[in-house]
């Protein structure tokens, strides 16, 4: 690397940068990197999640790994574990069942707490039941926010560690790595700059699936990038967590083999229209070379690990003639050189990873992690199908971002201990994998639970306990709504094929018949929508002195936009039938209420920061130098949720894959779709001829291109529209 561009990276981590880079403030003196040997606590975590209790609670070290106990009296409370995650994993056991708090990824509830914390009338202590609690998927950059900054890194890991996790994915930075690496191996500055796609999209670049996409990166993005993913990487070994990094498996720039002498490469092909990179053949010596190097890097810009991700030919990667197990044999002896012992992570999905893999490797070096636990009923024995391999019981309950609510907790509560438990296990983990975090939240407390349980899941106690907890005291109305919840949409099963819950019509491209709106998505709900609506007036009665915390309001918006996106599979087959009619009178009030309800749904979701799109392209727009690379930056985010990428691949069927009902998005794309369908639905009724085809892709292009201003602050009162999503329903019934 070049001497200017050392500099510049000491300096951005030495103290605060520019606008552009909003996640570089500089660090308080508490949180700074150790140089010492003092105790480990996780008092600095403490402090920041809870910044009125923080001193009445004491952390000690001590203990066996993974195991945290908690004492003390009114007003002195002491939790002590082997590190500062594992203490905090029991500060949210004492917060949860003793003080009767919450602290989520979605919503928190610490408002009711007492001047003087609750003590205890006894000791408690938990040992995790498995040593790996791995959280995050490959896709989390791309679709929970590639443009986030340090202060929300700095929340997600303090949030993390609470829920019990102990290995968290950690790939921001990955593109300042190969943009080092292979520069030296022949390969300019800028033409690497071009090669490596914009941040939203990385996530399928590391993947293998593309390249070069939507522009280049500029460095100084680079630079930036790499200080954050330093710095996450960092955080989390404070906190005694492990930062699981991209291993090297064969991704070469285009040409390798030409610049090369020796070198041998497969091409990949395509994928959904993107050129695939080039796949170095993991027997050669050359990619032993270019592993070596890139670990080295990879310590040298953030630091050792013990944990790699990889998946070998992801999705349809072609091997060419060279023998899988071969293939990971090589991978496997370039990691195990260069970080001795260390594991192999890799992803169970599909028909990943297949025994040939597994087979071929030490499988005491390798973990995989589940993405189909819940998914698939014929999933019933990893042990036979990876060939007694360790890996971790997984969920992906959320693809693309959908804010779909729901997740199959029936399954977790059957599967996991039974699985866990049984003669010759090999269940060694959980892996906590929603393609985009910050949703959910009940899935995410109750799934993290599990690695710290012990005897029995209850889910009628579990939801009940869990309203107690979530809202601060005890609410018949509170506990009748997650009753309700529990029974419909977090209580469907793998019976279906399904992990994840429907998406709504709305957010679809417009069609009479369209029956979902990402073409992975499930075409039918998988619970009763007229079981589930009670919910939100059970909600709505909650007493007012529960319903001031962002853990309720939270779970307000979600439920009233559940309630909304249900009701567009009733009314859809309502317009089509009035169109099929000819009754002009009918298909104009049908669509109109149609629109109506997205129009309701836009200002519900508007009461929420988290659901603005305005949000999201500032985000990205924040991380850019100059006005040209500002609006790339945008496009970059935006065309995610939209397009996804080329026309090609829209067609093939990701557009609309990261669809979700956010303000900006319902009212702005959505809408005009919507609007734009029926208006020449009208006229082709009016004229007697059949419908126009409309260029569907050119129209989300150019709306994603320039999607007019966005809010970026929310307006208005979640429960006064929560309020008129009930009566509107009601009226609409």
């Amino acid at each position: 690397m070049p001497l200017a561009r050392r500099a510049l990276l000491a300096a951005l981590a030495a103290g605060p940068m520019v606008a552009a880079c909003t996640s570089a403030r500089a660090i308080p003196s508490d949180d700074a990197p150790r140089t010492d040997r003092a105790p480990r606590t996780a008092s600095p975590a403490a402090r920041r999640l809870l910044p009125d209790h923080w001193r009445q609670i004491t952390f000690t070290e001590g203990l066996e790994r993974d195991t945290f106990r908690v004492s003390g009296s009114t007003g002195r409370i002491t939790v002590a574990g082997d590190t500062p995650a594992t203490q905090l994993t029991g500060l949210n056991w004492y917060l949860r069942h003793i003080a009767y708090a919450e602290i989520n990824w979605a919503g928190e509830q610490t408002n009711l707490l007492p001047r003087d914390l609750p003590g205890l009338s006894a000791e408690v202590s938990r040992r995790a039941n498995v040593t790996h609690r791995f959280a995050l998927n490959d896709t989390n950059d791309g679709y929970t926010g590639a443009y986030l900054d340090w202060a929300y890194w700095e929340r997600e890991l303090d949030v993390l560690a609470l829920h019990g996790y102990n290995e968290v994915l950690v790939y921001t930075g990955a593109d300042a790595l190969y943009h080092r690496v292979f520069q030296e191996f022949g390969y300019g500055e800028e033409e690497l700059r071009e090669w490596v796609p914009g941040p939203a999209h990385q996530p399928w670049w590391l993947l293998q699936n593309l390249s070069a996409f939507p522009s280049p990166l500029s460095a100084r993005l680079l630079d930036a990038r790499a200080v954050l993913g330093r710095r996450i990487a960092d955080r989390a070994r404070e906190l005694g967590m492990t930062p699981v990094l991209p291993g090297y498996f064969g991704t070469v720039p285009a040409g390798f083999a030409e610049r090369v002498p020796g070198a041998r490469t497969v091409p990949q092909g395509e994928w959904m229209g993107f050129a695939r990179p080039d796949w170095l053949d993991p027997r050669t010596d050359e990619f032993a070379r270019v592993a070596a190097a890139f670990y080295r890097v990879q310590d040298e810009m953030f630091g050792p690990s013990t944990l790699y991700k990889m998946d070998l030919l992801h999705e349809g990667g072609d091997p060419g003639d060279v023998p899988v197990a071969d293939a990971a044999k090589g991978v496997e002896r370039a990691l195990q050189r260069s970080r001795p012992g260390a594991t192999w992570v890799i992803l169970g999905w599909q028909h990943n990873p297949p025994r040939a893999i597994v087979d071929a490797v030490d499988k005491q070096h390798m973990l995989v992690v589940d993405g189909l636990s819940d998914r698939f009923p014929t999933v019933t024995d990893r042990e036979a199908d990876w060939g007694d391999t360790p890996y971790a019981f997984g969920s992906i309950w959320n693809f693309g971002g959908h804010t779909a609510l729901g997740a199959n907790t029936p399954d977790w509560a059957a599967l996991y201990e039974k699985w866990r438990t049984k003669d010759g296990s090999r269940l060694h983990g959980i892996a906590l994998m929603p393609e985009a975090a910050d949703n959910n939240p009940a899935a995410f407390a109750l799934f993290s639970e599990l690695a710290w349980r012990e005897g029995e899941l209850n889910l009628k106690s579990w939801f009940a306990e869990w309203a107690h907890a979530r809202y601060g005291a005890r609410d018949p109305h509170a506990e009748a709504a997650w009753d309700i919840l529990r029974r419909t949409a977090y209580g469907t099963t793998r019976a279906d094929s399904w992990s994840e819950g429907a998406d709504g019509l709305f957010g679809a491209r417009p069609a009479l018949n369209v029956v979902r709106a990402g073409r992975w998505s499930p075409k039918q709900l998988r619970y009763s929508a007229a079981d589930f609506e009670p919910s939100l007036g059970e909600l709505l009665k909650v007493r007012a002195e529960l319903r001031v915390s962002s853990a309720y309001r939270r779970d307000l918006l979600d439920v009233a936009r559940q309630a909304l996106s249900n009701r567009s599979r009733v009314m859809l087959p309502q317009i089509k039938a009035a169109y099929d009619a000819g009754d002009k009178a009918r298909f104009d009030r049908s669509s109109r209420d149609w629109l109506s309800l997205m129009d309701l749904l836009d200002e519900l979701v508007a009461t929420d920061s988290r659901h603005l799109l305005g949000r999201w392209v500032a985000d990205a727009r924040s991380w850019g130098a100059t006005a040209a690379e500002r609006e790339e930056l945008a496009y970059d985010n935006l065309s995610l949720l939209t397009v996804w990428g080329t026309r090609e691949g829209a067609d093939a069927g990701l557009r609309d894959y990261a669809n979700r009902e956010w303000a900006g998005l319902v009212g702005g794309l959505y809408r005009l779709r919507w609007s734009t369908y029926f208006e020449e639905l009208r006229a082709a009724l009016a004229a007697g001829r059949a419908p126009k085809k409309i260029d569907w892709f050119a129209l989300e292009d150019r709306w994603a291109r320039n999607p007019g201003p966005l809010a970026t602050e929310p307006t208005g009162d979640t429960y006064t529209v929560a309020t008129q999503v009930r009566d509107r329903l009601t009226a609409l019934s």
